[in-house]
This record gives C-alpha cells, structure tokens and sequence, in this order.
C-alpha cells in the first residue's frame, strides 16, 4: 500500500463527520427533505474521499472495485425487478439517478462498505475464516439499521416487513466480496474505514433511535 499522507486523512475525516454531523442537527431540527435530497452528494463525498484516501490506485484496486460495483448493481437489479434475493422492494428518490430501477450509487456502496471492513478486521490477528466472518457481519449490521430508517428517507421500500432472506443474501453476497478481497491481498487506509463505517452507523443508529416524524 501506498504511503497516505495525513493531510490527506485528516482532510477526509473532517469533511466526512462534518457533513454527517450536519445532516443529524439538520433533520432533528426539521430540515428534513433539505437534508435527504442530498443524500446523492453526501455519497458522492464519501465515495470520493474513499477512492483519494483508501486508495483506490492500482489497476487490481480498479478491478476489484468495478467487480463489486457490478455484483452490487445485478443482485439489486434482480431483487427490484425480479423480487429475487432479498425480498419485494423498491427504490425512491433519495438514492439518485437510476439504471433500471437500481440507484448507481447503491453498487458503489456495495463496493466501498466490501473494502472498507476488509480494512477494519484485517489487523487482527483471527484464522482467515472469522475475519471474512466477520467483516461480512459489519456489512449487515450497517444494513440492518438502514432497513429501520430507509422508508421514512425515501431511499427505498419493502412491500412489508424486511424478511430475513435479505439478510442473509447480504450476508452471502459479502461473503464472496471479502474473499475476493483476501485472495486478492487488497489493504487499505484502516484509519479512514473505521471513521466511514462508524459515520454512517451513528448517522443511522441515531435515527433508528430518534426516528424523523
């Protein structure tokens, strides 16, 4: 792994919990739709400093990026047109421009929360099968408090109650993505995974407990 400069860190982490930071106040204080309709941006800043920071700078990178990125995009492509894998669903209009019903975003998250836990669990000195364990895991709890707040966001909505296949077809699917990564022997900026994954899990988790109105 390249040598990441701490500017380049520190820029990243301030920028990251500064706009995550912001959208709490600002929908607890009543911005909702102002704040929700850039959620695309929001996204767009994360996903940029995640590409600048991990980085994502090496032709094998690349690849496994734009791998997860279609794995992402086809698994929710059949679950939206197809209701196969994770349930009856449907995405709204806080996600971002669409391709065929599936926000391209949504298989950008797929590739960046797949590395970003990879990151996380690697230091730690666990047999190779609790490490995919487990960053798989991470992979669905982030989910899992998505699902609670996703329909009150417009992100997207289930016809019902979540079902557990969708948890487990998560589960599944980042399996495979984290195996990849270590047969791959892909590693990355740990500092600014933890601060991406939890950013988004307080963000998450806060509304799941303070639910908008």
């Amino acid at each position: 792994m390249k040598f990441i400069t701490p500017y380049k860190t520190w820029i990243a982490l301030i920028l990251i919990w500064l706009f995550h930071s912001s959208a709490i106040i600002g929908i607890s204080l009543g911005h909702v739709d102002w704040f929700l309709t850039k959620t695309p941006l929001n996204l767009f800043i994360c996903l940029f400093f995640f590409i600048w920071v991990f980085p994502i700078d090496t032709a094998k990178k690349i690849l496994v990026f734009l791998v997860f990125f279609g794995i992402g995009m086809f698994v929710e492509w059949l679950g939206v047109n197809y209701s196969l894998l994770f349930g009856e669903y449907s995405y709204g209009g806080n996600f971002g421009p669409k391709l065929d019903g599936v926000p391209v975003l949504i298989g950008c998250f797929w590739a960046l929360l797949a590395l970003i836990t990879a990151a996380m669990i690697a230091p730690f000195k666990l047999p190779i099968w609790a490490k995919l364990g487990a960053s798989a895991s991470l992979m669905v709890l982030l989910d899992l408090f998505m699902e609670q707040n996703a329909p009150n966001f417009d992100f997207w909505y289930f016809e019902g109650a979540v079902p557990l296949k969708n948890y487990v077809t998560w589960f599944l699917v980042g399996l495979l993505m984290q195996f990849v990564i270590w047969k791959s022997k892909i590693s990355g900026n740990k500092i600014l995974s933890y601060h991406l994954y939890i950013a988004q899990l307080v963000f998450f988790l806060f509304f799941y407990l303070f639910p908008i109105t």
